[in-house]
């Protein structure tokens, strides 16, 4: 089978493009036969040793994956072979990843695939997805009617983070640093849309929610907490999922005097019920429309180290074009 994988961790060039023995599913154990893969910051940390993981000779890259279920193991209860289905938290923790023709994983990371939704679509919204459900309902524990900031509400997570919340019945306002960005937070549904570059984010805000906002969701790599906390309500709730090199300083004071709450937390620690619960969710709001993938740029899988180095370019960087997610197909 085909597969794109790396042999030791380095730049986008350490991809390999080859035909490796496809594995045998065993055990509770599916094998998918891979339509759509997605590529993710982290994707990038691991390729390139950022972050430390578990390297297998000709270890196959990528967490994300749709296509369809090939065959399946002894003891396996919820799949059957021509099941349409998607899945994420792969390429972690030793786990080899999704970028091939065909890829064995634990039934428990699978998830159903409505008929409805395409396979590009799921494979977009998978990781970011399960982010975005798990920081807001699993951590933040958004009501519907509160209000949500979200910093960045463009990019893979952020719009996951507005549609979500949307689709929850909160109130969305979101950031974007360009007009073309302005006019896609609103065609993804937030409320207010703020260009930051225009005007102060902490101005913006007050304006339109003079008591603040109950859920602040930060993506930028440097967290602003002076800026956060001057915007939260009294006990409102601070996402982090980005940042891990940061230093930032902490203004305690106006923080505990307001009683807010700081939630740092990683997708690939959910327990795989927390997952499934959060998929069952995301297949629902995939289905009737009211989450749609923001996908940027869509290619082949020989293409996967440009890819890289797109993503790269833009995680790292803040560099090129790129405002969502990266698609490779097997075609």
């Amino acid at each position: 089978m085909k597969a794109a994988y790396i042999e030791n961790t380095g730049p986008p060039d350490a991809i390999q493009i080859g035909e490796i023995q496809p594995a045998l599913p065993g055990p509770g154990k599916v094998q998918i036969r891979v339509q759509a893969v997605s590529v993710n910051p982290i994707d990038t940390y691991i390729r390139s040793g950022a972050v430390a993981s578990e390297i297998n000779d000709r270890y196959i890259i990528g967490c994300d994956a749709a296509g369809i279920i090939e065959s399946v193991g002894e003891g396996v209860q919820n799949f059957n072979i021509g099941d349409r289905v998607w899945c994420t938290n792969q390429g972690l923790q030793g786990r080899q990843g999704t970028f091939a023709e065909l890829i064995c994983i634990d039934e428990d990371w699978c998830y159903h695939l409505p008929d409805e939704v395409s396979f590009e679509t799921a494979a977009a919204c998978a990781l970011v997805g399960m982010t975005a459900h798990l920081g807001l309902f699993r951590e933040a524990r958004l009501q519907a009617g509160e209000i949500v900031l979200c910093i960045g509400g463009t990019g893979g997570v952020g719009s996951m983070v507005v549609q979500m919340a949307k689709a929850c019945g909160a109130r969305v306002l979101a950031t974007a640093g360009s007009e073309e960005k302005h006019r896609r937070l609103l065609e993804l549904g937030a409320d207010v849309a703020i260009n930051y570059k225009q005007k102060a984010i902490e101005t913006s805000v007050l304006q339109v929610a003079p008591k603040g906002v109950n859920v602040f969701w930060e993506t930028r790599r440097e967290p602003n907490f002076d800026q956060a906390i001057e915007v939260l309500s009294n006990r409102g709730r601070m996402v982090l999922m980005a940042g891990r090199d940061a230093r930032p300083s902490f203004p305690v004071g106006p923080f505990y005097v307001k009683e807010c709450s700081l939630h740092g937390f990683v997708m690939f620690k959910a327990t795989a019920l927390e997952m499934k619960t959060a998929a069952e969710e995301i297949n629902r709001w995939m289905a009737n429309g009211k989450l749609r993938p923001n996908i940027s740029l869509q290619l082949p899988i020989n293409q996967v180290v440009e890819a890289h180095r797109q993503q790269e370019a833009a995680t790292l960087r803040n560099e090129g074009n790129l405002s969502g997610k990266i698609i490779l197909t097997f075609a």
